[in-house]
């Protein structure tokens, strides 16, 4: 067994969904959560300017003993996950699209991909789409502005709403019947989804992911023991009090150990 600290970084709050699972699967486990909310969105950035902010933050986590990173971004994890492992000496754990799944789930075979630019024209997704996608038809939505509005505290509003229906409404008119959130900001914007299209299923990677954290950890004699103290440290590499008051409302009440630009 092991004591030392689970690691998760995101570009803002949108990694907390898996955090949140995580926190209910390993009650025991100290974690550390890297915001790069200097950095927000990833969304829209290069596929190796996202890499080298994965790989500062992998540095940095690191540097706080951490034993297990959860990659709790689908867009870092696409420009990024593969090197990541191959770099550092500890376990990586990443965040997949849901397609396979949503294709098996799906009534209809017709399943929408909500998810960012980065993450939609990433070599990680044209694999899983190669592998699973052939028993769907796969309509891509990118989901322009979503994590912008999450982000800012937008979600279950109007204007969320409004924006779900933008995104998403072509995709379901054509037949679609399966959504899979493919950004972990988005999962925050699961009950305005439904409220806009109650016959849609989501497809939400977060508890997967997290779970599979967990089983790694067991897998390799890393879990933490049972009387361990849990505790969540946060690490901002923007507005820390703007990180606080949005993971406040997000339910956390986390301590916020340092900024790092």
């Amino acid at each position: 067994m092991d004591s030392r600290p689970v690691g998760v970084f995101d570009s803002g709050v949108g990694g907390l969904s898996v955090l949140r699972h995580f926190q209910q699967l390993a009650p025991n486990e100290h974690t550390v959560y890297f915001a790069d909310t200097a950095f927000f969105p990833y969304g829209p950035r290069p596929a190796a300017e996202v890499r080298k902010r994965s790989f500062a933050i992998a540095h940095r986590l690191l540097r706080s003993d951490v034993k297990l990173i959860i990659v709790a971004c689908n867009t870092a994890s696409a420009a990024a996950i593969a090197d990541l492992r191959e770099a550092f000496p500890v376990p990586f754990v990443g965040m997949v699209p849901g397609l396979k799944p949503a294709a098996q789930s799906s009534r209809s075979g017709n399943v929408a991909i909500l998810a960012t630019p980065g993450t939609l024209g990433g070599d990680l997704y044209a694999r899983v789409v190669d592998e699973f996608g052939r028993a769907a038809k796969v309509t891509n939505v990118p989901g322009h502005g979503l994590a912008d509005l999450v982000e800012a505290g937008g979600a279950n509003s109007p204007q969320a709403r409004d924006a779900v229906r933008r995104a998403l409404g072509p995709a379901v008119e054509a037949g679609a019947d399966t959504v899979v959130l493919g950004c972990t900001h988005y999962h925050f914007l699961a009950d305005d989804i439904t409220a806009e299209f109650p016959a849609v299923t989501l497809v939400d990677t977060s508890e997967p992911v997290a779970r599979r954290a967990v089983q790694v950890l067991r897998e390799q004699g890393l879990d933490a023991p049972p009387d361990n103290q849990a505790r969540l440290d946060i690490i901002v590499s923007g507005d820390p009090a703007s990180f606080r008051q949005r993971m406040t409302e997000l339910g956390f009440a986390p301590g916020i150990e340092e900024a790092l630009a």
